[in-house]
């Protein structure tokens, strides 16, 4: 069965970029001797999900920092928007987020990273999401891009670990229940 698992960082607020898409408050806590976990996480998943606004975020980083696939959710861009080089590392597609996840079990993925604030949003209303590691970042941005939205009805967490780093990060692992 596939399933959908999130590793996100926010501020103390809310909110995973200020409201033009910088991140640069994020970037200035990152302490390179500290391990938060990424590498372990994306090591156990099969292929990453994002949202068009984390790929445009994403696309100019180099180089390329994804070992993984990337198919990047959108319905304002094509396969031919993409630059030569990512031609090979990423595919677009216009879907929903049920597609999505059926064609992506389809061609036999179990783990999917789902990345991008409206995207996590979409797949947590849809039920797509079995867990999320979100590291606070002790900082107080007061507006911007809120990792999470409406929804029709609570979705219930279960909080099943949390660290404390050095740095004042502060990383929580929850389980979405059903």
């Amino acid at each position: 069965m596939i399933t959908g698992h999130v590793f996100i960082a926010t501020s103390l607020d809310g909110f995973i970029a200020r409201s033009d898409g910088d991140i640069a408050w994020l970037l200035e806590r990152d302490d390179p001797d500290e391990d938060h976990g990424y590498d372990a996480f994306l090591a156990d998943i099969d292929i990453i999900l994002m949202g068009r606004e984390t790929f445009e975020k994403m696309r100019t980083v180099m180089p390329w920092p994804y070992s993984r696939p990337v198919v990047v959710l959108s319905s304002k861009m094509a396969q031919t928007d993409l630059p030569d080089d990512l031609t090979k590392k990423v595919r677009i597609v216009n879907k929903a987020p049920e597609e999505a996840m059926r064609m992506l079990e389809i061609e036999g993925h179990r783990k999917v990273y789902v990345d991008g604030g409206l995207l996590i949003q979409s797949f947590l209303r849809a039920g797509l999401i079995s867990d999320m590691v979100i590291t606070s970042v002790p900082v107080l941005l007061g507006d911007g891009r809120r990792l999470f939205g409406k929804v029709r009805a609570d979705i219930s967490l279960r909080l099943e670990e949390t660290k404390r780093f050095p740095s004042g990060l502060v990383q929580s692992r929850y389980r979405v229940d059903a």
